[in-house]
């Protein structure tokens, strides 16, 4: 069970006792003045809140997956894909997708010119490359403009909901390592759930 998941079942469960606790013995508002609380209802409205799992990776995740810890640029870049991605009118899937594909691209690290190190011109959260067509570098470095940019050319990909992770990812990025997007289905979906509607 992932951490993600277990803290929020913990969360749920402290919850519920809290509400249980609060609810046993003060069920009577006449003594009280005080509403009772629904323990239940209050773990549904939690459990809402998160997007279904079964829209975020609807095929299941292919092949072995990876995880990196993240930092606080790291997780603002994140919340940076999602608002981006819900200012284009997309849903959680492109997201995630989004996100795995930074991930993979640069592990979620606004990066600048790499020297030699880099691919080409490549450089941004999805190592978009100026000489392609995809911004100036002021733009690519910009997690709201090639969150957008990433996402116009996922649009564009007929049927990409229906794709596995890393053929929408690939179509849109044309990677010389098409299949490495696909270890980054879990964690891109358990920050979609953690942050979407944070």
């Amino acid at each position: 069970m992932n951490t993600i998941i277990r803290k929020s079942v913990l969360g749920i469960a402290g919850l519920a006792f809290a509400g249980g606790v609060a609810a046993g013995p003060m069920t009577d508002t006449a003594h009280t003045g005080a509403p009772s609380v629904d323990a239940t209802a209050v773990a549904v409205a939690v459990q809402a809140d998160k997007p279904d799992t079964g829209k975020l990776i609807p095929h299941g995740v292919q092949g072995a997956q990876s995880h990196v810890d993240l930092s606080d640029e790291q997780v603002a870049n994140v919340k940076a894909i999602v608002a981006a991605t819900k200012k284009a009118g997309m849903d959680e899937r492109a997201a995630v997708v989004s996100i795995a594909t930074a991930l993979q691209e640069s592990k979620l690290e606004n990066l600048g010119h790499l020297g030699d190190r880099n691919d080409h011109d490549s450089q941004g959260l999805f190592q978009q490359r100026p000489s392609s067509g995809w911004g100036t570098v002021e733009q690519i470095t910009d997690p709201e403009y090639s969150t957008t940019a990433f996402l116009k050319g996922l649009k564009q990909v007929d049927g990409w909901q229906d794709m596995p992770l890393t053929k929408a990812a690939q179509t849109v990025q044309v990677s010389a390592y098409p299949d490495h997007y696909a270890q980054w289905e879990q964690q891109a979906a358990d920050l979609v759930a953690e942050h979407w509607n944070s």
